[in-house]
Formats: C-alpha cells, structure tokens, sequence
C-alpha cells in the first residue's frame, strides 16, 4: 500500500535544556539505540534524522541537539526558526536543571516562528536513585505549560520512543503547523486519539 511507504512530511524537532541532562544520550537512544554513559558534551549543535510511522503516517524527523552551556547560544535564532516540536529536557536527579525550564520555556517563545509548536517535557535519568524532582512536579509544570510530559531513561530506553513518537502524533493532528505536498492525505481530525504509549502522561 503506498500510503505505508510514502513519507507525508519532514518535521523539525528541537531538543533543548541544560548541560548533562542527557539530551544527546535520548537523541542516541531513539535514533541509533545506543547509549554511551561517557557522552562527550555536545559542542555547537547535532543533528539526526530518522523516520518515524505515527498512526499509519510515516514522517522524517530532522532533530537538532544542543549544546546546553551559555558560550554556544550565539546560535538561537536559526536553529528555533521553524520548528513544529520541541522536546525540553530537565535531570530528575538535579533540581536546579527542573528550576531552568522557565528560561528554556522563555528562549522558545521568544525565537520560535511557529506559535502553535508542540512543546513535551522530558524528565530523564529515572533509572537514577537520587531523585530531587518528582513524577508530581513534572506534571504540575507541564500542566501550566500546556506540555506533553513523560519521564524517561536514556539508558533503559524507558520512554524514550515513547516521547518522541507522543510529539510526533501531536505535530501531525495539529494540521496548521506542517504543509505536505501530498494532497488528499487524510490526517486525523485533530482529538486525542488513543495513544500506543499508555500510562503515559499526554497533558498538553
């Protein structure tokens, strides 16, 4: 069936927070299944792509990393400019990361061209013993922020697929946030739909 192999549309997601929160160590995760716990800083910005089917629509995520540290955000504007998604990451096991989101949150807002963009917040590290945010807190910020959340584990893979593919489905029943040039392909209209990831949290 050629709806299964076409790819309806290519998205540009965002991956943003503090140094060593595992923003790379996600992105490695759910592009290449891999996981390094010596992840070297990332320096500037990366960049994955990797194609992801959501509810019987396959789309190409171009998914862009950075570098957390104050001396690489000479680079903002271009790299929010359009985005339809953005993932915020924050270290369940390191408060002040949580604490940061507002200025995160901010820089978004501020440099995105794409108002409607879909924001999910990520608390990582949840394999970690030495918890200092909780599952509650998470979600009360999310909530407030009309975000996704989930928590996740880049090292056990928990949720990781998951949040990306939350995002994803999102992005794609809020039609005014990418074109196709393939007319005709009929998109859900919109709703929650039934997510594959249950016992989740999707609180947008």
């Amino acid at each position: 069936m050629m709806g299964d192999t076409e790819v309806l549309t290519t998205l540009k997601i965002l991956i943003i927070g503090e140094s060593s929160v595992g923003k790379s160590s996600l992105l490695l995760r759910f592009t290449d299944d891999t996981f390094d716990p010596e992840q070297a800083a990332t320096i500037g910005v990366d960049f994955k792509v990797k194609t992801l089917q959501v509810d019987g629509n396959r789309a190409k995520l171009a998914i862009w990393d950075t570098a957390g540290q104050e001396r690489f955000r000479t680079l903002t504007p271009s790299y929010y400019r359009g985005a339809q998604g953005a993932i915020l990451v924050y270290d369940v096991t390191n408060r002040a990361s949580f604490q940061k989101l507002d200025v995160w949150l901010n820089e978004l807002e501020t440099f995105s061209t794409k108002h409607d963009l879909i924001k999910m917040l990520v608390g990582n590290k949840i394999d970690q013993e030495n918890r200092e945010v909780s599952k509650e807190d998470g979600l009360k910020f999310a909530r407030k922020h009309h975000m996704l959340f989930i928590e996740a584990s880049a090292k056990t893979r928990e949720g990781v697929q998951c949040a990306f593919e939350e995002l994803v489905e999102k992005i794609i029943q809020t039609p005014g946030l990418w074109e196709t040039s393939n007319r005709g392909v009929d998109i859900s209209q919109g709703g929650q739909a039934a997510s594959a990831c249950q016992g989740y949290c999707a609180v947008i």
